[in-house]
């Protein structure tokens, strides 16, 4: 497996993401979309998670395709970033089809970031109008790091962010991952040089500094998140997605291998305070021909994926006045 041509989600064909941010607001969001419906789920697997419309994605569930995926900051404020979603997709003719009526399919998720130092200050919510312009802002290419629902974003230690990546299968599968990584745990080992995602790093996608080589790591957890206002407020928000054609329940056990994707880029994982959630994306345009074993791969893939995207994050946010936290490429600081 190497990664695609851009080491973006949007090496997936049909794939498209887009972000807004406010730098004075330090939020932002980012749309996942399409130029057609496509099969989605989801795993949860924080104690806080912040959602809209994920009941919707379980295998049971009579929609199996939705129009668009929201990751936002704002925590339970942003979830209105669908809205503005939704009324773009409405202007394009585009939802799920109820007689003469068209309801577009958006579901949501949300991370904590309203204490990091920004203008939260408003009257009415920013989220719906970020929501509009970054579906409006949907391209093959698109930033990382201090960009989209990212902006705004804190591991324990260091500066989250926005964060991408991907893989091409021998089978001619592609996988990708997308994330916002905001979450209790850090990203990198004690010392903020290594990080804990450097064994499956490609290539130099965030410094080849390789693994830290001491010993005993993560027993002692340090946090300047955590010092500068509180436990609470947390989370890693992702999408994994690939071209297979995959059914609901199989995009879901996708999402649910991609989870230690999350677990093997940052420590602690899972906690009761991050709302950590993956969603699954299946586009459909390439039939399996092995689908036991390349469905094994798929998911394993996901979970390589969304560990480099983690660490691409953290590698890539850049400062910002008024930030609490240091990035990991400060000027000055030793990397």
């Amino acid at each position: 497996m190497q990664p695609g041509p851009k080491n973006l989600i949007t090496d997936v064909p049909g794939l498209l993401v887009g972000n807004a941010e406010d730098a004075a607001l330090k939020s932002g969001v980012t749309v996942l979309t399409a130029d057609r419906p496509f099969t989605a789920s989801v795993s949860v697997m924080g104690g806080a998670p912040g959602t809209r419309e994920t009941d919707l994605l379980a295998p049971d569930k009579t929609v199996a395709q939705v129009d668009a995926l929201v990751l936002s900051g704002g925590s339970s404020f942003g979830l209105a970033a669908a809205d503005g979603v939704a009324g773009g997709l409405r202007a394009k003719g585009r939802g799920f089809a109820v007689g003469a009526a068209r309801v577009p399919l958006v579901p949501a998720a949300i991370l904590f970031d309203l204490l990091n130092g920004g203008d939260k200050g408003w009257d009415d919510t920013p989220y719906p109008a970020l929501g509009r312009r970054a579906f409006e802002a949907a391209d093959t290419h698109f930033a990382l790091g201090t960009a989209g629902a990212g902006t705004g974003a804190l591991t324990a230690m260091l500066k989250g962010g926005l964060g991408s990546a991907s893989l091409l299968l021998d089978t001619g599968v592609t996988v990708g991952a997308l994330v916002a990584a905001n979450p209790v745990g850090s990203a990198t080992t004690p010392g903020e040089r290594h990080f804990w995602a450097a064994p499956y790093e490609i290539g130099e996608e965030f410094g080849a500094l390789g693994p830290d080589p001491a010993a005993g790591l993560g027993r002692r957890l340090e946090s300047r998140k955590v010092t500068a206002f509180a436990e609470q407020g947390n989370t890693t928000i992702a999408v994994v997605a690939t071209d297979a054609a995959l059914s609901k329940a199989e995009v879901q056990r996708m999402a649910t291998a991609a989870q230690d994707g999350i677990a093997r880029a940052v420590v602690p994982a899972h906690t009761p305070n991050d709302g950590d959630l993956v969603f699954g994306v299946a586009t459909g345009a390439r039939a399996l021909q092995a689908p036991d074993a390349e469905r094994l791969m798929i998911g394993h893939a996901a979970a390589l994926c969304l560990t480099r995207a983690i660490a691409r994050a953290v590698f890539l946010a850049t400062p910002a006045p008024g930030d609490l936290l240091p990035c990991w490429q400060d000027p000055g600081r030793e990397a």
